[in-house]
């Protein structure tokens, strides 16, 4: 239930971003668009988020056609990766098996950078 209301919140957060941010918004134009999602490894928590200059989308489970997938082992690894979002704790989820990345690493690069812009 926490994971399922935070990857909630980030839908707000980013829609937010998008509308009250200018460095959000000039990153997002030079991405033009980035389609991920987070999920657990069994698909019972997963959200996705569709993002362009125009307008960010989300919405529950994940689609075939995404740039990139954040899959964390459990619901408890996720949320102690994304309570802190640093770039170190990525890999050292990456590394220990927590969390798998599905899609190109230079898409995780983008969303990292995009991100370091919200705040």
């Amino acid at each position: 239930m926490k994971l399922r209301l935070m990857l909630w919140m980030l839908g707000l957060m980013l829609k937010r971003a998008r509308r009250g941010n200018r460095r959000f918004r000039d990153a997002l134009n030079d991405l033009q668009r980035l389609d991920w999602g987070i999920a657990t490894e069994d698909l019972s928590i997963a959200r996705h988020y569709r993002m362009t200059p125009a307008a960010i989308r989300t919405a529950p489970g994940l689609p075939v056609d995404l740039d990139l997938e954040l899959r964390f082992r459990d619901s408890d690894s996720a949320l102690e990766i994304l309570r802190r979002p640093t770039q170190r704790a990525f890999l050292e989820g990456l590394m220990d098996g927590r969390v798998r990345l599905v899609g190109d690493s230079r898409d995780l690069t983008r969303l990292q950078r995009l991100l370091s812009a919200m705040r």
